[in-house]
């Protein structure tokens, strides 16, 4: 029954794919991947900003229905779509004004959800997407033509990942020479994130190769193969017990090194339970003999939920910038601590869905991390305990003259 409604329910309005429920109050949004765990905390965003009405879509009607009962108002409609079939987003952006796609594998799907949504005259917010979504959409002439909007990695990782660092570097500081980041935390896999896990390792580039290189390292301003070492059993402030340390340098974070004029740049994806830890080190090895990715991926899974057992879940982005300041040597540090990195992920896609929707964002093909405000998005993370955040350095110095001056208007 491809792009075809489902079948009535009583949790929120299910009508045809075209019609737009909210009948002229506010612009139809639909979310793909309603019902996952960042679509299901997406749609949970959009409503605190006041977005109602939305058009959930997803594979499975019962699990998109318990999404649409969330909603107080009723308004919601729930709609199949599957991204990974023939004519399986039709229904789906028919007539709405933005998709916000929070489907995957982001690897394979590309550009596949934001075509769809310019074929039917929308706009798109993707959580993930890079390089090559946006290589995809800038071929003959890209939405601008069309005047409209495509927004790329508006997630934590990608996205936030680099529109904090950026935003860091004003706090404080004249200029910036160097950054180290530590990135991770305790949580539940999902299978979209082991699945893009999987396939990155072996392709997505171009050419096949992957979106970063582990051990590299930026050093005088450009990527250093193996600069860095793996440490298995190692400790970090912002990180509870033991950890893993696995440097990694992908092509956004070449790309903040560029932007930010930084001469060195560590990078760091850390791993806090052991289960995930051990199954990480044996992954590349596994699939270079050939072993199936999607088993490997249950395995991701099955290993994150071993090590979560009894423990509270968390994320932390840990961000330490090192420049000068009044002509002398200074940091600027930033620990943004989550319960939830699907929940940082959802926010970021829902506020880039609001500022585009607000005329916020021009047309043409974007990332998240160039085109949204970031004193707007700290503020709704810290407004609507979605994170913790916490200045150090001359970001904390910063801060303090901030409120200060606001104290005296």
């Amino acid at each position: 029954m491809t792009g075809h409604p489902m079948p009535p329910n009583t949790a929120g309005a299910d009508t045809t794919a075209g019609a737009d429920t909210t009948a002229g109050e506010q612009p139809l949004i639909a979310v793909l991947g309603a019902s996952g765990a960042v679509g299901r905390a997406a749609v949970r965003e959009l409503r605190a900003l006041g977005r109602t009405g939305l058009r959930l879509g997803g594979r499975t009607a019962s699990a998109l229905r318990a999404v649409a009962r969330e909603d107080p108002a009723g308004q919601d409609e729930t709609v199949w779509a599957d991204a990974t079939a023939p004519d399986g987003l039709d229904a789906f952006t028919e007539g709405c004004a933005i998709v916000l796609n929070c489907a995957g594998p982001t690897y394979r799907l590309r550009a596949t959800v934001a075509s769809a949504a310019l074929a039917a005259g929308a706009h798109c917010v993707d959580v993930a997407g890079d390089d090559p979504a946006a290589e995809d959409l800038l071929k003959d002439g890209g939405p601008a033509r069309d005047g409209r909007t495509v927004v790329l990695s508006a997630g934590a990782l990608p996205g936030l990942s680099s529109l904090l660092p950026r935003w860091l570097a004003g706090q404080g500081l004249d200029s910036a020479s160097a950054l180290t980041a530590y990135c991770g935390g305790l949580e539940t896999c999902s299978p979209t994130v082991a699945r893009d896990l999987m396939l990155s390792l072996t392709s997505g580039g171009a050419d096949g190769a992957a979106y970063g290189e582990a051990l590299a390292a930026v050093r005088g301003g450009r990527r250093v193969p193996r600069a860095l070492r793996t440490a298995e059993d190692a400790e970090h402030a912002a990180f509870a017990g033991r950890v893993a340390l696995q440097p990694y340098l992908s092509g956004e974070s070449e790309r903040l090194a560029a932007a930010l004029g930084l001469e060195r740049l560590d990078w760091y994806n850390v791993h806090p339970g052991p289960a995930v830890r051990a199954l990480l080190g044996l992954l590349p090895g596994r699939l270079a003999a050939g072993e199936d990715p999607e088993e490997l991926a249950d395995r991701l899974v099955r290993a994150a939920d071993l090590d979560l057992a009894g423990r509270r879940p968390y994320y932390v982005m840990d961000f330490t910038l090192s420049g000068t300041a009044s002509a002398r040597p200074a940091t600027a540090g930033l620990t943004l601590r989550a319960a939830s990195s699907y929940r940082l992920t959802a926010a970021v896609g829902a506020l880039s869905v609001d500022a585009v929707l607000r005329g916020a964002v021009p047309a043409g093909v974007h990332f998240a991390r160039d085109v949204l405000d970031p004193g707007t998005v700290l503020r709704h993370l810290r407004s609507q305990g979605v994170a913790d955040l916490r200045l150090t350095g001359a970001a904390a110095g910063a801060e303090r003259a901030e409120r200060m001056e606001e104290g005296t208007l």
